[in-house]
């Protein structure tokens, strides 16, 4: 197994969201890979946890990465959270995303949680990626 392409992986899903049109006019640059402390209103999208798996084979070393980003929202309703949240798909599913060390394989779409946050109004969806990657 190789974790050694996990910093790359990250950067290039981070540089694609920011750069997506379609995400920025939803939630303009409230894109974190680090959420700033307290309170944030409004939406916006976050990279969340990763569960990294073995897939080396003989022709070298590989892993799967089980990515979470996240949006979250204090909007009424589901609607908006919903809206980014499928932008950020759009932006991901079957990228071909430029990795700094290693190669990316593929990404793929593999679920969503969609739920209320407590008792409050805050909506939050967990969108779960999986990104096969070689390390070169």
């Amino acid at each position: 197994m190789s974790y050694g392409v996990s910093a790359a992986l990250q950067a290039a899903i981070y540089q694609r969201l920011t750069a997506d049109t379609a995400l920025a006019a939803l939630v303009g640059t409230a894109i974190y890979d680090n959420a700033p402390s307290g309170t944030i209103l409004g939406t916006y999208v976050s990279l969340g946890p990763e569960d990294v798996r073995d897939r080396s084979d003989k022709t070298g070393f590989g892993a799967l990465h089980l990515l979470t980003i996240s949006v979250i929202s204090d909007a009424a309703g589901f609607q908006v959270a919903k809206q980014v949240g499928a932008a950020v798909s759009d932006a991901l599913q079957g990228a071909e995303l430029v990795l700094a060390r290693g190669a990316l394989c593929y990404i793929n779409f593999n679920r969503a949680t969609a739920r209320r946050v407590g008792t409050g109004e805050t909506r939050r969806i967990d969108l779960q990626f999986n990104a096969r990657v070689e390390d070169s």
